[in-house]
């Protein structure tokens, strides 16, 4: 994120789904999220923008996508956070001291943050909420992802320790964290989800679930005031936010599945702000009005298709994976089916992120290349090659677009069959998470502009987000050396060659980065954003 912002975007990291009850029902049910009533005329100080698919989950410790992300960062937060400039900024912590060459960082906390239950917050409170991400039985999906570096957190998930040792309450005001060797980019994964706190006295239970909006009592400018699943979630303003009350009076955030819908919604005044596909844009660069309200923003983010080098027997052969690298024309996805405003991949890592270069060994588009390396692993002109399972997420078609084109050109170049599998976002998740979907068109999107969120985390064998089962001695050894030291220089020349590799090996094919398109209202200022997307939205204004 998986923010995995994070927003509008796909990350990350395993989330289920959820069943929450709201303080109140909805009107409509699953498409209109409740604004029939209220007609198309925006009111003044709530902000309305859809979801694409239902909350995977509400709670800090489970969300790994960006949708989903977006919601939870306006009511919770960490002890750090992004700012404008992209550099991790004070949040909960006023600031903090790094100690011991890199391993040892004291943080100290911002006297007088409340939760939204009017409770100071204390570093009790920091330890208690990573301790419960930690624990086995609660079942995050992204705590050895983002907080295995810490001292302790894998022995207390393995449940072979009833704290984690390397996080430790000095005072009040005082929280110690010692990792296990110097990371410089430590602090970017503190800003993720599962390193969020939230009052422990709103959970009846801290092993199971956030499942009512009373549970859900953060620090941040927004909290919950209502979630009615398949329909909405209303953010309320909080007055007392510590740093200064939000412009706005509420966020709803309507559950709109369909893409049209969302536009449409648009159009007609219901909506101040909408993601587009890119199919949406031909129509749009017509009309005078939307193209006025048309914004574009670079998002450190690559799509890619994953190979799984440990399900098909005919993928665990490099020569295949090669081959179907080599027969997949991104320059025509880019150009033809995207319209030409997304930028090809040629790289692993994205523009902005540490240790991005501009030449690579990446495979280049050749049939008769391809052709001769699939005859080479024994298949012929596709001939003797099963059918591989290709599944992708629902609810956005440009995904879709994509993945179809991907089938169409592996049939016609190379004779191989990808059978096309649509998946329901939550379930598509929770597949994803179990590292057995044969092959996938997905996204990562940064969650700190480092290298070691892409090729450690995705790819070594160490990574707990390497979904394909990727194995590489070479490759483990450069990205381990690359992650535990300070040397930037140093850092990108190894990574620089651990790219090289896994681009040969081809688990996954990039096929081009992230660039959002999105509609938003004249009504609406004082947007804050970031590379990874709009920050919380302690300054956005509607009139």
């Amino acid at each position: 994120m998986p923010v995995k912002m994070r927003a509008f975007g796909l990350l990350v990291i395993g989330a289920i789904s959820i069943v929450l009850v709201g303080c109140g029902s909805g009107s409509g049910s699953g498409g209109g999220g409740g604004f029939s009533s209220r007609g198309t005329e925006g009111k003044a100080g709530v902000f309305r923008y859809p979801l694409p698919t239902n909350p995977t989950s509400l709670d800090p410790g489970k969300v790994q996508d960006g949708d989903t992300i977006d919601v939870c960062q306006q009511v919770f937060e960490g002890l750090v956070k992004w700012g404008e400039d992209n550099t991790v900024q004070p949040n909960l912590a006023e600031r903090w001291d790094i100690q011991d060459g890199g391993k040892t960082y004291v943080f100290h906390l911002k006297k007088g943050v409340k939760f939204h239950n009017g409770r100071e917050l204390k570093a009790a409170d920091v330890k208690w909420c990573w301790e419960r991400v930690g624990t086995r039985a609660y079942g995050s999906s992204t705590a050895e992802t983002y907080m295995a570096d810490i001292v302790g957190v894998k022995e207390k998930l393995a449940g072979k320790s009833p704290e984690i040792t390397g996080a430790k309450v000095i005072d009040d005001y005082t929280f110690q964290v010692t990792i296990d060797k110097p990371r410089p980019y430590f602090l970017g994964k503190l800003t993720y989800a599962c390193a969020y706190v939230y009052a422990k006295e709103a959970l009846p239970d801290g092993m199971k679930d956030m499942a009512t909006v009373e549970q859900m009592v953060g620090t941040g400018p927004y909290k919950f005031e209502k979630f009615t699943p398949e329909e909405i979630v209303i953010l309320a303003a909080n007055k007392d936010y510590h740093g200064g009350a939000p412009a706005l009076e509420k966020i709803e955030r309507p559950v709109i599945k369909d893409a049209q819908s969302r536009l449409n919604k648009f159009k007609t005044g219901e909506i101040d702000l909408v993601a587009l596909e890119r199919a949406d844009l031909p129509a749009i660069d017509k009309d005078a009005t939307l193209k006025a309200q048309l914004k574009f923003f670079d998002r450190p983010s690559m799509y890619y298709v994953g190979l799984n080098t440990d399900v098909v027997p005919a993928l665990k052969d490099r020569r295949v994976r090669q081959a179907i690298g080599m027969a997949i024309d991104r320059d025509k996805i880019v150009n033809d089916i995207l319209g030409g405003i997304n930028r090809r991949a040629d790289s692993i890592l994205p523009p902005s992120v540490l240790g991005f270069r501009e030449n690579t060994n990446y495979l280049k588009f050749d049939i008769a290349k391809a052709k001769a390396l699939l005859a080479e692993a024994g298949f012929p002109d596709g001939k003797g090659f099963p059918a591989v399972q290709f599944s992708y997420r629902d609810g956005r078609p440009d995904v879709e677009l994509v993945a179809q084109a991907v089938q169409q050109q592996l049939k016609q170049n190379l004779g191989i069959e990808f059978q096309s599998r649509k998946v329901e976002w939550g379930a598509y998740l929770k597949e994803h998470n179990s590292r057995k979907l044969p092959a996938f068109h997905m996204r990562w999107a940064a969650d700190y502009l480092d290298a070691e969120n892409f090729l450690s985390q995705l790819l070594a064998s160490y990574g707990n987000e390497n979904k394909v089962n990727y194995k590489n001695a070479e490759f483990d050894k450069l990205c381990s050396e690359a992650d535990g030291i300070l040397d930037e220089a140093k850092r990108k020349e190894l990574y620089g060659k651990a790219e090289d590799i896994v681009l040969q090996d081809a688990p996954f094919i990039p096929i081009y980065f992230q660039k959002d398109a999105e509609l938003i209202s004249a009504r609406v200022s004082g947007l804050r954003e970031s590379a990874f997307g709009h920050l919380p939205h302690t300054k956005t204004a509607v009139k």
